[in-house]
């Protein structure tokens, strides 16, 4: 990318009033012209308005409202589909988190790996290392052997397939078919990684340490535990009937 390239950072939130305040700001140090889209499930503490109301004094601030709590992947597609309508004109399309697990001052390293790769992860277990602060041990060791289960069965070629802070291009999401993604749980960052790797389009994985939320109250649950041990064999009999 020759020229700075116009960025959007979307961000799904479901009751996070405590971290919007804190985070744009934050964003909006480290990557002054981008762009964030919230993207809230009705909160009912508010967290729309807040960022309404952030957007009525900081630039570059929007605010795309669904109807119902209905899953992160779901959250992610209707961002996506907002941010690849024609008038938008975005290069780079970030995934990331209201809670600070993912540290702003990692998105000029995405950007700078952007240039040469179609999708940026920050991965937690890169180079043999587990980079994850505060986190019970029982949930390091499900997401920890999630990934290896996720490299086993579905053959998926990175070490951090569960991560959910990552870096588009726009033509990387161009390319692939979003209304065909069902996952609506986390199992959605492995199956988006699944179709970027079919693509053969090329993945790039970045350092980071991921802290857990100190505010707010996590969306884990064991129906999303579920749901992703059932996407990685539909991923392997897929792989395994289709080219």
């Amino acid at each position: 990318m020759a020229t700075e390239p116009k960025v959007l950072i979307i961000i799904p939130t479901y009751n996070e009033r405590d971290n919007i305040p804190l985070i744009i700001p934050q964003i909006k140090k480290r990557l002054p012209k981008a762009h964030i889209l919230i993207v809230d499930d009705n909160s009912p503490d508010g967290t729309s308005q807040i960022a309404k109301d952030m957007s009525k004094n900081i630039d570059g601030i929007f605010v795309l409202d669904r109807c119902k709590k209905d899953g992160l992947g779901k959250a992610y597609i209707a961002g996506f589909k907002w941010a690849l309508e024609d008038d938008k004109k975005y290069d780079l399309i970030f995934e990331m988190d209201a809670d600070f697990s993912h540290n702003p001052d990692y998105l000029p390293n995405f950007i700078e790996a952007a240039q040469t790769a179609d999708l940026v992860i920050g991965s937690r277990y890169i180079d043999g290392k587990v980079n994850v602060v505060n986190w019970p041990l029982k949930r390091l060791l499900l997401s920890y052997f999630g990934n290896m289960a996720a490299r086993f069965i579905a053959g998926i070629k990175i070490m951090d397939c569960t991560g959910g802070f990552k870096c588009f291009r726009v033509d990387t999401l161009r390319a692939i078919n979003l209304d065909g993604v069902a996952s609506s749980g986390y199992s959605f960052q492995v199956e988006m990684n699944y179709y970027v790797q079919k693509k053969g389009l090329k993945i790039k994985e970045i350092p980071i340490i991921f802290k857990d939320r100190e505010l707010g109250v996590s969306k884990m649950s064991s129906k999303i535990v579920s749901e992703a041990l059932a996407l990685l064999w539909k991923l392997r009999l897929k792989s395994l009937f289709t080219k």
